[in-house]
């Protein structure tokens, strides 16, 4: 089972008639990627705190039909966190937020994760407010030491960031050394500053990152490089991409044991492990590419099924 721990919103997206009008859609980033690896076919439990409200029921109605797992679920009365996405002419998304007492944000450490659980990935906004924060950071760090597959997709939004500074530590300090596989996007780098070297050298065993069109490129601690190009489409937006990439990266990495098994090992600061590299990359990466590009033709994160590729 893999395990996705991180917030769920409604993202009012722009609708193309009546002007001005907005459309709710499920989103959130861990969200999409829970989403997207039930459509794939895998194993998926969602870890999160849920809203009552009608949003909340729809949100988990989305997940239900994709067969993933609620039990970790916590819920509560408090509102579901909106999104208000801005759409650039290249279809790029920029987002405002509405968090103020919500309930996502208020997460709890759970008890332990199932037996079966061989992979956790954490995100986005659950990494920035608090409590909850605090909460996933100690979940990822706890699982971690138990010897998962981790994925961190860090998805920054500066404007939910108060304190740019202290997430930058935060991130360097307290999650990169829990992390196996680091995946963000060009400018989820240039906001977090330094590089490939630095970010391997503090913990993970490879860091994918995204590059939009032009496709995915690796760089692992056994000292690998792999790239592959993006797929040629006609885009509708972006919404979704990056989380569609996080659940075919997973999907594939959890499915070999042993490939699953070593880049966790080498990532955990209390599992030195091997630090070989058993991971077809080339092949994880065109999986991965093949997805995300499905996703972008498509309004809003609507990531494909496994029959679709």
């Amino acid at each position: 089972m893999i395990v996705v721990g991180g917030e769920a919103l409604i993202d009012l997206v722009p609708a193309a008639q009546p002007p001005g009008a907005l459309l709710p859609r499920p989103g959130g980033g861990p969200y999409n990627t829970a989403l997207a690896l039930g459509r794939l076919g895998a194993a998926t439990a969602f870890c999160s705190r849920v809203s009552t409200d009608g949003f909340g029921e729809g949100l988990l109605s989305g997940l239900r039909a994709a067969g993933v797992d609620l039990s970790l679920v916590q819920r509560g009365p408090e509102p579901t966190t909106l999104a208000v996405p801005s759409l650039a002419p290249d279809g790029s998304a920029s987002y405002g937020f509405y968090v103020e007492g919500t309930a996502d944000r208020l997460f709890a450490l759970p008890p332990a994760l199932p037996d079966g659980a061989r992979a956790l990935a954490l995100g986005t906004c659950s990494l920035v407010l608090e409590p909850g924060a605090s909460a996933y950071e100690a979940l990822l760090r706890r699982e971690s030491r138990r010897g998962l597959l981790t994925l961190l997709d860090p998805n920054i939004r500066p404007a939910l960031i108060a304190d740019p500074a202290g997430y930058r530590a935060r991130f360097r300090e307290r999650l990169l050394p829990y992390t196996s596989v680091l995946k963000l996007s060009e400018e989820d780098a240039a906001w977090l500053g330094g590089g490939v070297g630095d970010w391997l050298a503090a913990g993970p065993s490879a860091v994918v990152l995204t590059r939009g069109a032009a496709g995915l490129t690796v760089w692992t601690r056994a000292g690998a490089e792999h790239s592959v190009p993006g797929r040629r489409i006609a885009v509708a937006d972006t919404i979704g991409a990056g989380d569609t990439v996080n659940a075919a990266l997973l999907h594939r990495l959890a499915g070999a044991p042993g490939a699953a098994a070593s880049l966790a090992s080498a990532a955990s600061p209390d599992r030195p492990g091997d630090r070989g590299d058993p991971v077809d990359w080339p092949d994880v990466l065109a999986y991965a590419a093949h997805a995300a590009a499905l996703t972008c033709t498509r309004a809003g994160a609507e990531p494909p099924y496994a029959a679709e590729l």
